[in-house]
């Protein structure tokens, strides 16, 4: 069976979302941050306070490997633990200011590199770009609407 247009839109937008973002993932790593701090920390700022379980099912990891992240980063000075108010046994992390400063220069790292790239396009090719941000939002909203739905089904 040939290849509908939607699957080969899906497909080819798949294929450059992959490789886009293991681009930007490389300069994460080259600002000497790895990939699990970075996340963990824009997801503590995005989110805000999280409990450390929601925050290893967020991030797809076992709890034991979360805690000894969250260790690093709090030793670090990136993050800090509370116990919960209703809940002493349940551990719950924030992002301190130090770790939206670090997650900033990263943020900034991003933009820059972005930029860069973004110039050596043509203006055609960046108009092109900045036309499908809003279409990539609602998408995106589409996926986690769909998500929510099938994991509370």
């Amino acid at each position: 069976m040939p290849p509908t247009p939607v699957s080969r839109l899906s497909h080819d937008l798949g294929d450059a979302i992959s490789r886009l973002n293991a681009r930007l993932r490389r300069d994460v790593v080259e600002a000497g941050i790895s990939l699990a701090r970075a996340r963990t920390l824009a997801t503590l700022d995005r989110e805000g306070a999280r409990r450390l379980t929601d925050l290893a099912l967020a991030e797809q990891v076992a709890q034991p490997t979360m805690s000894a992240l969250i260790g690093r980063l709090e030793t670090d000075g990136l993050v800090s633990r509370a116990g919960d108010e209703t809940d002493g046994r349940t551990v719950v992390v924030s992002i301190t200011g130090a770790g939206r400063r670090c997650l900033a220069r990263l943020i900034q790292r991003r933009s820059e590199s972005l930029a860069r790239a973004l110039l050596d396009l043509p203006a055609t090719d960046r108009a092109a770009i900045a036309a499908a941000l809003p279409a990539l939002a609602r998408l995106l909203e589409t996926m986690e609407e769909r998500n929510a739905v099938a994991a509370h089904a």
